[in-house]
């Protein structure tokens, strides 16, 4: 069975433009992310599924530099481009990331791969984001490759083909649903990267960590955020985009 991390990365954003590509201590957040991902024991391989505009070519480039595979697909239809990367790389189980999360922490990408493959036989999809519990960056959903691709022929809408996995999440119905959660709430943190805040926020991470343990995992962060208080208001304002927006 093969498990691969799918990332979406894309350069376009409407708040800040060419965010993953944006550096810290002289290394992209997208490159970064993948040093992570890499380190989780049950990810067989790592794609990065970007798209056909060619604003998207640095992209590529990184990936070929950094020798991480590809797929090119559509802009705006991301279930399609998933499904897509999933069909041509022989996926059997996706993880999906997206690539505004530089400092994912491997060990929860294992927890729920690991969960998933336990109770594979009875759960359809299985997160840690239908009831948010992780500081939002950390976000890591599971599906096999037969529920992507009845998402991929059934969802119609176009919020349903841009965010990939609503369409799963929005019909329980049809779908065998399970949240994993953290122990303690720690959903007020925000460690994604959308605003020139959230970017501070990550550079003050990384530029504290890394030099002192570039494995640094999400209680190590928990721990910076105790020592020093002041970073967790940087971007403590800023709003989640909301489907549709």
């Amino acid at each position: 069975m093969k498990v691969a991390a799918i990332i979406q990365a894309r350069m376009g954003s409407t708040r800040l433009p060419g965010k993953i590509m944006k550096k810290v201590l002289d290394k992209t957040l997208l490159e970064y992310q993948i040093e992570r991902v890499k380190r989780a024991k049950t990810i067989n391989q790592i794609i990065v599924a970007t798209t056909t505009n060619k604003k998207d070519n640095p992209i590529i480039e990184l990936c070929k530099q950094i020798s991480v595979p590809y797929y090119r697909g559509a802009e705006d239809d991301v279930l399609s481009r998933y499904y897509e990367a999933a069909k041509q790389f022989s996926v059997d189980v996706i993880v999906r990331l997206t690539s505004d999360c530089p400092i994912i922490d491997p060990d929860i990408i294992d927890k729920i791969v690991n969960c998933y493959l336990k109770h594979q036989n009875k759960y359809d999809y299985i997160s840690n984001t239908l009831t948010r519990t992780y500081p939002r960056g950390l976000d890591t959903e599971v599906i096999p490759y037969r529920m992507l691709k009845r998402a991929y022929g059934e969802a119609n809408e176009p919020s349903y083909r841009e965010h990939v996995t609503a369409y799963i999440y929005n019909n329980p119905r049809k779908f065998k649903m399970l949240n994993v959660q953290h122990d303690l709430d720690e959903s007020k943190h925000r460690w994604t990267v959308d605003t020139k805040e959230d970017f501070l926020l990550i550079k003050n991470i990384i530029t504290r960590l890394y030099p002192i343990n570039n494995r640094f995992s999400f209680s190590d962060i928990l721990n910076l955020l105790k020592q020093e208080p002041d970073l967790f208001y940087i971007n403590s304002h800023i709003e989640q985009k909301k489907i549709g927006m």
